[in-house]
């Protein structure tokens, strides 16, 4: 039974006197509750809308018997309502009918909730937690019955027919008993599937087609739908209980997407406009969903003690740093703790999708229901069957459509995890995809070079792509004339992944044509193109026997003219410069004048690297380096900045460029003492760089 909610309220003072301290701090604000008249409106309100809604909103066809039940209580009780609405108008309620109804508010509000709740839950979730839901639809069924039976109808003068209505709902809840058990069957023939793919049995065709259709998953788009609501759910934690199912059904769905409904790409991941994406960039994300620190969208959005949200990767760095205030406001946190923010994550991850921007996370990056699969032998096995199915129906696809079709699975499975990854690689694809990426259907070349990007995380299959016969020659290709920036920008990852490998990168690195095609992409691209390429180049710059065919490509030159919009640029001219590049870059006009300048302005990351490039020229070349960053006006006072500012490693760099400085500084004087004469273009340090 549903208890009347009774509220604490403090008595009222006597005239003329203030409530005593102790009482107004014992109890809280209570809004005054609603008059009767507007209880009423509330109750017709919404029992209107849930006898329109309840059951249409569940997407799932085993619970809409329950669901549908709300339903009729609902019309029932609207009807009635219509009669009770015309009574209040009249005056006020009885108090024990106001307060009953106040009740009947709140498990109709109840109701609301749970069909809501329903209709945001996956299918397969409902179907695991059927039982439960049921049960409450249940509980809500008899609270109902019982305020109803509670109603003082004879005080309120009703109509006999509305009183009629008012027992007939009471009835009618009492004898509420949901029939569980066809979807407890389901259930089990849903487990008993899970239960054979762990023992490598493939499910028979026509039985997986009979309990998807039963569970309301009809064709492609449904049953991407679901998969990405699964990983959503396992990703939030959302139930603990059923999580190892949950995983598991990801894997069967994605092989059922695959053998039974022929999958279609969703245009914005594989039918990009090759004019739209030629001739502007990726739309830019809304400022909330950037990292205030990178200003980079965000791929793991977290809430600081401030209340601030910002890049996981971003503001643990800043933590990292020594620093405790909230980069934003500047206020002193309490504490470091960074608290998820799935909903943001969400949001962005929508966003991304139905604007077909790929983000590092969504498509190279493992994910929590990705790491949980390899405890599920479930997951595994399905995973399996489906990179197994989709390799040989890809040799058997001589169409481009029929090709895009199956690439596009495998570019989606290859971004699951490494054991995706490693049954996609042993099952053949790597060579099959190579010649794909010559086609001049733009969403398959797409879908090709991304699935390539996503299984090169992979360390056996960053073998698989250099050891395939004209692999790199294809990469390479993409960078060129590929026919949108996403391939290209996505081609240039890939040679970033493989060359994490040592021997890979001296092999790329003795490729001109890449270098050329990296350096290209840096001098045109947008953005997210340009990023990607000077990771590459930065890669490729930490082989010393690299670097002079780096520099003839014109490497320093680019990433000099990048230096003020992308971070990355500062880190290629200090890997440049370690490794025998300095000569190069300083020989560029302007080049100390810029990094000085990203040193007193850029990110922090940014800052740091700037600052160990002009260490590493300084060192490198001596006095002629030396006496080109004295000659910027205020570059002692941004290495004084900086040693106060900057993270501990920029901290390091600009201690030991102030201590250069400092020398050459002290032996200027000295040659203007024996010279009776101060040197030219000589620059005022400031007396704390000048102790030593």
């Amino acid at each position: 039974m549903a208890n009347p909610r009774t509220v604490l309220t403090s008595a009222p003072s006597p005239p003329g006197c203030c409530p005593s301290s102790s009482s107004s701090s014992s109890v809280a604000f209570v809004p005054p509750s609603p008059s009767d008249g507007e209880l009423l409106r509330s109750l017709h309100r919404l029992a209107r809308d849930l006898s329109a809604a309840a059951a249409a909103e569940t997407p799932a066809p085993f619970l809409r018997a329950a669901l549908a039940s709300i339903t009729r209580r609902s019309k029932l009780l609207a009807a009635a309502l219509d009669d009770l609405v015309a009574c209040a108008a009249a005056g006020d309620l009885p108090r024990s009918a106001s307060l009953c109804l106040r009740e009947v508010l709140l498990v109709l509000q109840r109701f609301k909730a749970l069909a809501a709740d329903c209709a945001a839950r996956s299918r397969m979730r409902l179907l695991l937690q059927s039982d439960e839901i049921e049960e409450e639809v249940r509980e809500l069924h008899q609270d109902l019955a019982t305020l109803l039976d509670l109603l003082p109808v004879a005080e309120l003068g009703l109509a006999e027919d509305v009183v009629d209505l008012l027992a007939l709902a009471s009835r009618q809840c009492r004898r509420f008993a949901p029939a569980a058990g066809a979807e407890q069957a389901l259930k089990a023939r849903v487990l008993s599937l899970i239960q054979g793919i762990e023992r490598e049995i493939v499910p028979e065709r026509e039985r997986l087609e009979e309990i998807l259709e039963e569970v309301g998953i009809n064709d492609a788009a449904s049953c991407g739908d679901e998969i990405e609501s699964l990983e959503r759910e396992i990703g939030d934690r959302a139930s603990e209980r059923w999580t190892d199912a949950m995983i598991a059904l990801v894997g069967l769905l994605r092989y059922a997407k695959c053998v039974l409904f022929s999958a279609t790409p969703r245009p914005s991941d594989s039918k990009p406009d090759p004019e739209v994406e030629e001739e502007a960039e990726p739309p830019a994300p809304p400022p909330d969903f950037r990292c205030p620190i990178t200003l980079d969208i965000m791929r793991e959005p977290v809430v600081v003690a401030s209340g601030q949200t910002y890049d996981r990767e971003s503001i643990a760095r800043w933590f990292d740093s020594g620093k405790s205030t909230c980069p934003k406001t500047g206020q002193v946190l309490n504490n470091l703790e960074l608290v998820p923010n799935k909903a943001l994550r969400n949001l962005i991850a929508k966003w991304c999708r139905e604007n077909g921007v790929a983000v590092e996370s969504s498509e190279a990056s493992k994910s929590e229901p990705a790491q949980a699969v390899s405890a599920n032998k479930a997951a595994l096995e399905a995973a399996r069957m489906t990179a197994s199915f989709l390799v040989k129906k890809l040799s058997i696809s001589f169409s481009p459509d029929a090709a895009n079709r199956v690439v596009h699975e495998i570019r989606l499975l290859s971004k699951s995890g490494n054991d995706c990854r490693a049954f996609v690689g042993e099952a053949g694809a790597v060579p099959m995809l190579v010649p794909l990426l010559y086609s001049e259907d733009s969403g398959l070349q797409l879908n090709a070079v991304t699935a390539l990007l996503n299984l090169s995380i992979l360390e056996a299959n960053k073998k698989r792509i250099m050891h395939a016969e004209g692999a790199v020659e294809a990469v390479t290709h993409i960078m060129s004339s590929g026919a949108t920036w996403r391939a290209k920008e996505n081609a240039a990852a890939a040679v970033l992944s493989l060359a994490s490998v040592h021997t890979y990168r001296r092999r790329l690195g003795r490729n001109l044509s890449i270098v050329e095609k990296l350096v290209h992409l840096v001098r045109t691209g947008p953005t997210s193109t340009k990023k990607d390429a000077l990771a590459a180049l930065l890669s490729l710059a930490g082989e010393r026997e690299n670097v002079g065919k780096l520099v003839d490509a014109g490497v320093a030159q680019v990433a000099l003219s990048a230096v003020s919009e992308e971070e990355t640029a500062a880190a290629v001219l200090a890997a440049l410069a370690k490794r025998g590049g300095a000569e190069a870059i300083v020989g560029i006009e302007g080049a100390v004048a810029r990094l000085v300048a990203e040193m007193r302005r850029g990110t922090e990351w940014g800052r740091e690297n700037a600052t160990a490039a002009l260490v590493l020229l300084c060192r490198r070349l001596g006095a002629r380096a030396v006496t080109q960053v004295m000659a910027v006006p205020g570059v002692e006072w941004a290495i004084w900045e900086l040693m106060g500012t900057g993270t501990e490693r920029a901290r390091r760099k600009a201690a030991s460029l102030g201590r250069i400085c400092r020398r050459w500084a002290a032996a200027s004087a000295a040659d203007g003492e024996r010279g009776n004469g101060c040197p030219a273009g000589a620059s005022v340090v400031p007396p704390a760089m000048m102790a030593s």
